[in-house]
């Protein structure tokens, strides 16, 4: 595999050839740039992760709990924040 000096970008034919090891590149974090006759044509990196909003989050704890049938403050025993 071809790779530049600063080691992100790489020819079409050189990503094509080792796209699974660019793709795990990328998994990890790395943005990596694909060139095209030495040009750059596109870049591939990493999607951000949307994060959840408060209310799904309290409605996987409403729901947690009722499953587990706890008590209203049972829950922070569980995680250790009995501390109100």
């Amino acid at each position: 595999m071809t790779v530049t000096a600063d080691q992100n970008t790489f020819g079409i034919y050189d990503a094509k050839t080792n796209f699974a090891s660019l793709v795990e590149r990328v998994m990890s974090g790395e943005t990596l740039t694909i060139t095209k006759h030495g040009k750059p044509v596109a870049t591939i990196s990493p999607i951000e992760q949307p994060v959840p909003e408060l209310k799904e989050i309290l409605e996987q704890l409403d729901s947690a709990r009722s499953l587990l049938r706890l008590g209203k403050n049972d829950y922070r025993k569980l995680i250790g924040r009995d501390d109100h």
